[in-house]
């Protein structure tokens, strides 16, 4: 048999596992590899190239890592191919005022010496964390992974779950994983609705190389259009993230980079001495946006295609990360003692661990962000208090602390530190 009649056999062939993930980005690696790690069958459907994952340069975008998202990093083999690369926060400090006219006098400081374990998490950049996935899932007994197709249908029957790509290839397996994003295929072949809403602002992304060092302190500036986030990677560079409204920063992106830069400094302030931009600039539209169900017949989501919230405290990656260690826990412990790992009752087991927690997250964000994004002086005021009184109890602080470092709540073991 000639090999393009050998190819065309077996791409219509069915291909089984265990569990088939589909959203390449990072939860669904990272549940990959923590299922494999367990003696699960695996496999990971990437819309994106595999050359286009390998080859990513520097773009400007990273991600704030708690603490106890580290830690799962750490359990799964991720850590030790970012460590280097990874930046820690040790201070994070939070201000409220006006573009151009200096932060107000109440603030709120956070600083990693306050809690034993360590650093309160970790910057790393979006292309070692891809890197390093690739590269570990290689490695990896258990894992197929298929890039650069993407899912067209979804079938879920009592013997499970079937998908067919674009090349008409079709996968089955026993649980089907959505982990594709704010606008789930997966969601909405389920026919799962979401609820949520439009902020009307928009972030701008980029990063920034800068005169003076940042000495691993995040700044939290909020101005009434939208917070600034200014946050540190390796070097004398920083990650920022911007929140204007929806129009102006449409305007803004659209701009030269030296008329970008005027319209930031103002913003940004002189305490890291002259800035310049490096890597490419992205804007994300920013909602809510929350699954009705985390589960359907045979099915699970995890991250964004879960819950998708305002990254005004840069929990969107942590809250995904969390849904992985609780979801690979109960899949495995139910595995272990002979249950159907795709029954109604494992998942409704994972559903009941994180549904409260992630809409806790995302209603504490939701009100956050109506509270400091308006310049209303009366709420200001209310604020600017309230800033000082945290700032000013150990013990309070003490818990915000833990609570940036993702050490709070009901932890799934992974982001312990420990096995399942």
């Amino acid at each position: 048999m000639d090999n393009p009649e050998r190819a065309r056999i077996l791409q219509h062939m069915e291909h089984r596992s265990d569990i088939l993930i589909v959203g390449g980005g990072l939860n669904g690696p990272a549940l990959a590899l923590a299922l494999a790690q367990t003696g699960h069958s695996v496999t990971v459907i990437d819309a994106l190239a595999e050359k286009v994952r390998k080859n990513a340069a520097f773009d400007g975008r990273a991600y704030a890592l708690a603490l106890a998202s580290q830690r799962l990093l750490d359990a799964i083999g991720i850590w030790e191919k970012v460590e280097e690369h990874a930046q820690p926060m040790l201070e994070i400090k939070v201000t409220d005022g006006h573009a151009g006219a200096g932060p107000s006098p109440f603030f709120m400081h956070f600083d990693h010496a306050e809690i034993e374990e360590g650093p309160m998490g970790y910057m790393v950049e979006d292309r070692h964390l891809r890197r390093a996935f690739l590269e570990v899932m290689a490695e990896q007994d258990g894992i197929t992974e298929i890039s650069g197709k993407t899912v067209v249908s979804q079938h879920i029957s009592a013997l499970g779950a079937t998908l067919t790509l674009d090349d008409g290839s079709t996968l089955s397996g026993s649980l089907l994983v959505g982990c594709d994003g704010r606008r789930s295929g997966t969601a909405t072949r389920a026919g799962i609705k979401r609820t949520g809403w439009n902020y009307g602002q928009t972030a701008l992304v980029c990063a920034i190389e800068h005169e003076l060092p940042h000495h691993g302190i995040a700044h939290q500036f909020f101005m009434p259009p939208g917070p600034l986030a200014i946050l540190p990677l390796t070097g004398n560079r920083s990650s920022i993230v911007w929140s204007e409204r929806t129009e102006t920063a449409e305007q803004i992106n659209t701009l030269p980079e030296a008329e970008y830069l005027q319209v930031l400094r103002p913003r940004f302030g002189d305490f890291l001495g002259d800035i310049r931009l490096q890597g490419d600039r992205f804007t994300y539209p920013l909602n809510l946006t929350i699954a009705n169900s985390f589960i359907s017949d045979r099915l699970a989501l995890v991250g964004d295609a879960a819950h998708g919230m305002h990254p005004i405290a840069g929990q969107g990656l942590n809250a995904g990360l969390r849904d992985v260690g609780a979801l690979a826990e109960v899949l495995t412990l139910a595995g272990r003692r002979g249950e159907d790992i795709s029954s109604s009752l494992v998942l409704e087991r994972y559903q009941e661990w994180r549904r409260f927690d992630t809409a806790s997250l995302a209603m504490a964000t939701d009100v956050f962000n109506k509270l400091f994004s308006n310049d209303n002086p009366l709420l200001r005021f209310g604020r600017d208090i309230g800033m000082g009184i945290v700032g000013s109890l150990p013990g309070l602080r003490r818990g915000f602390v833990r609570e940036a470092a993702g050490l709070t709540g009901d932890l799934p073991k992974l982001l312990q530190g420990r096995p399942i």
